[in-house]
């Protein structure tokens, strides 16, 4: 998609503050981080929200939880523990219309997350 920020990221039109890449997925630090450690994994793949998947994204899906898992080991967070979330469409808080996974972790995490 040629307005998408995400998509643009993805591309190297935009440079985000990267944690992590490969062929598939990209990762990086969220602007507004919520906690110490906040990082979006991202495909790079243009997919909307949760909605839009299909069953060809299953092993994609896997690959964003591999990338966070290695964002968590490199942030040092992982021993401590981490949140992965990801949020679909407005009313939970989706903001960028590109499939996300935020990593959050540095912080106790209080529940009921919202």
């Amino acid at each position: 998609m040629t307005d998408c920020l995400f998509c643009k990221m993805a591309a190297g039109e935009i440079q985000p503050d990267v944690v992590y890449e490969d062929e598939q997925v990209l990762a990086f630090r969220d602007i507004n981080p919520q906690a110490p450690v906040h990082v979006l994994v991202i495909p790079r793949e243009h997919i909307a929200t949760l909605n839009d998947l299909e069953e060809r994204h299953a092993e994609l899906v896997g690959r964003l939880y591999l990338a966070a898992r290695e964002v968590a080991r490199r942030e040092g967070i992982a021993e401590r523990g981490y949140r992965t979330l990801m949020n679909c469409n407005a009313d939970a808080g989706q903001t960028v219309f590109h499939l996300h996974l935020h990593v959050l972790g540095g912080r106790p995490m209080g529940w009921p997350p919202g």
